[in-house]
């Protein structure tokens, strides 16, 4: 299953934190997807990801300030 997750407009480190917090509620296999316009969370979103073994299976920048990110729980 897919969740959105919106962080449009939040300053960082909220759409980290917000992530942080959202993937401890999905089962294995669900997708999280996060928008947010934040340039550090470009950086910081993968790391993480990386950091804690979820596959990110999507990373596009969707507008000038915006971008969206696919991350896999595992």
């Amino acid at each position: 299953m897919r969740y959105i997750l919106d962080t449009n407009g939040h300053l960082c480190p909220f759409p980290l934190m917000e992530a942080k917090k959202k993937i401890v509620e999905l089962e294995t296999g669900d997708e999280l997807l996060i928008q947010f316009t934040c340039a550090e969370a470009t950086e910081n979103l993968p790391r993480w990801a990386a950091e804690n073994g979820y596959p990110v299976t999507h990373f596009a920048q969707v507008d000038d300030a915006a971008w969206e990110i696919v991350i896999q729980k595992a």
